[in-house]
């Protein structure tokens, strides 16, 4: 896989302690009662609910926790500030596009403390636009397969309408239009691929290579953007160097 990719993985290998499971947990919600506010509390009705609640659930957010979430969205249950989704949009160390998807119930604050991490990080803030145009949205599905079946998952994950399968020793990648996402990952469960995760994300059209000290600097960037409340999902076109992504991991 590409060093894009292998900053994916690494990510869900490294793990989060209690403290950082308590804050994805909250951002989790955060998506779950937006979701049921916007289109109403039935999965069955609304498909971003449907992935919101499959999210929590790859991430093993409890289900009390869930139930809680949706009823705030739909009026039952305790009150629940207004949140805004917003995204902002940067430039990393070595010039490789950074989009952040943020949720807020106060703007100035978000703006606030996602400018500091890119500038105290090597990185800038750009206008609205400037790299929004390089990514686009994709249904990704991260697993492993049953042993010595590799093959046959991305031939099952093709036959159900994949766009595009990468795998490795480690497990593999499918990638499917948003609408397509559910089928794919209801035929990879058939077939026994052990799911990790399953979710819509912005996928990078191309990727900008990084030497050594860019990268170091814009992983650094990437983390620290996440471990902001405000901040719900991360996206780069950032290429890393194999040998910085093996420090990261270890």
């Amino acid at each position: 896989m590409s060093g894009h990719s292998k900053w994916s993985q690494i990510k869900r290998k490294k793990g989060i302690t209690d403290v950082k499971r308590g804050q994805l947990f909250t951002k989790l919600a955060r998506e779950l009662t937006s979701a049921s506010r916007e289109g109403g509390p039935d999965p069955a009705g609304n498909i971003r609910l449907r992935l919101a609640i499959q999210r929590a659930r790859d991430n093993n957010m409890p289900m009390d926790n869930i139930e809680r979430a949706v009823k705030r969205g739909s009026g039952e249950g305790q009150s629940q500030d207004a949140y805004f989704e917003v995204t902002y949009e940067g430039y990393s160390a070595g010039g490789a596009a950074v989009l952040v998807e943020a949720m807020t119930d106060n703007r100035n604050r978000a703006v606030s403390d996602i400018r500091r991490v890119f500038s105290r990080n090597g990185g800038n803030m750009g206008e609205t636009g400037c790299v929004a145009w390089q990514f686009e949205s994709k249904g990704v599905i991260t697993g492993g397969a049953p042993d010595g079946k590799a093959e046959e998952v991305a031939l099952a994950a093709i036959d159900a309408g994949a766009d595009d399968v990468k795998t490795d020793d480690d497990g593999f990648e499918v990638y499917t239009a948003p609408e397509g996402l559910e089928a794919v990952r209801q035929a990879l469960e058939s077939f026994g691929a052990n799911i990790v995760s399953s979710e819509l994300q912005m996928v990078a059209k191309s990727t900008t290579p990084l030497d050594p000290g860019a990268a170091q600097q814009t992983l650094r960037l990437l983390d620290l953007l996440e471990e902001v409340d405000d901040v719900q999902k991360v996206h780069t076109n950032a290429e890393f160097p194999d040998e910085v992504l093996a420090e990261a991991a270890g």
